[in-house]
């Protein structure tokens, strides 16, 4: 509700489901044995980069 202040809601949104992306699947690699290849850490890189150009790119200027 906070950060909502700060950013339009469709950018929270995009933040909120890929942090939630993002731990999910660390929490399986790290404590369920998901596979851990260098294409998913490639793909859950993008989905970081896609965070922070959302932030950078919103009207309020990351």
């Amino acid at each position: 509700m906070i950060a909502q202040k700060e950013i339009s809601i469709g950018t929270a949104y995009a933040i909120w489901t890929g942090i939630g992306a993002v731990g999910t699947f660390l929490i399986g690699v790290i404590f369920f044995e998901d596979p851990a290849t260098l294409a998913r850490f490639f793909f859950v890189s993008l989905i970081i980069i896609g965070i922070l150009g959302l932030k950078l790119a919103s009207p309020e200027g990351g």
